[in-house]
């Protein structure tokens, strides 16, 4: 029988590469194929030139890679190869349908090892200077995203904590915002929103969940929607959308 690869399941953080583990980009300059999410950055697969490149990726509203397809190529390539990756953005253990491709390489034989990365609402809390707890405001929180079934979504409970952190908001967050008002919650509760996070094309906005419930227009790429009184913008903060940081851009150029 032959001898078969090891897969590992690995995080590439919110998008900039430098964000991804020194572990990731070790085992990305060692892999011999690479199956990548859609939100792996072109930047990301840098640290893998060697290595064929795959892409099963995931995109809202856009014709995507079934999830048995992707556990086929993953099975089927640790029967070719010593080391496949599975790139994902954020964390695989986040909102990365990680238990079912775990289940698919157990049942396999196939050895594999997850490896984590920076979940994006840490980022992103990180991108505004947005504690997601603090002292005598928020001492809970929650990561939520909505049902991928919308037919289902109207029955989903809302979190209840302190602070709450919606991935792939968008116009989900719309939804979000109204059900938080029909609750109760106060129309001035403090909203950040985070497109592109980490990204040189990053916007940060600030609002409230009045504001968000009636629409953020375009977005162009991921959008993540952080609310709760923690959100409160300190004195020398931007009330509206701000760019990445100067800096960081200098650094990228």
């Amino acid at each position: 029988m032959a001898t078969l690869g090891k897969v590992y399941l690995i995080g590439a953080g919110p998008g900039a590469q430098d964000l991804i583990t020194l572990r990731g980009a070790r085992l990305l300059a060692q892999a011999d194929v690479v199956l990548h999410d859609a939100l792996v950055t072109a930047e990301m697969l840098e640290l893998c030139p060697q290595a064929e490149k795959i892409l099963v990726g995931k995109r809202y509203g856009q014709l995507s890679t079934a999830q048995q397809f992707i556990n086929k190529q993953m099975v089927d390539n640790a029967r070719k190869f010593p080391l496949v990756v599975r790139l994902k953005g954020g964390d695989p253990m986040m909102f990365g349908r990680a238990d079912e491709e775990l289940r698919a390489l157990e049942e396999a034989g196939v050895d594999v090892e997850v490896v984590p990365g920076i979940t994006t609402a840490l980022a992103a809390a990180a991108a505004s200077k947005q504690p997601l707890t603090r002292r005598g405001v928020a001492r809970s929180v929650a990561f939520f995203t909505s049902s991928t079934a919308p037919e289902h979504a109207a029955h989903d409970a809302m979190p209840d904590t302190d602070t709450l952190v919606q991935y792939m908001g968008g116009r989900e967050a719309i939804a979000t915002a109204e059900r938080l008002l029909a609750q109760g919650r106060h129309p001035d509760t403090p909203v950040v929103v985070i497109e592109n996070c980490s990204r040189p094309d990053q916007h940060i906005r600030r609002m409230t969940v009045a504001s968000l419930a009636q629409g953020l227009g375009a977005a162009h790429g991921p959008v993540l929607v952080m609310l709760g009184d923690a959100m409160q913008s300190r004195p020398h903060q931007a009330s509206d959308e701000t760019p990445l940081p100067s800096a960081v851009q200098q650094l990228r150029a």
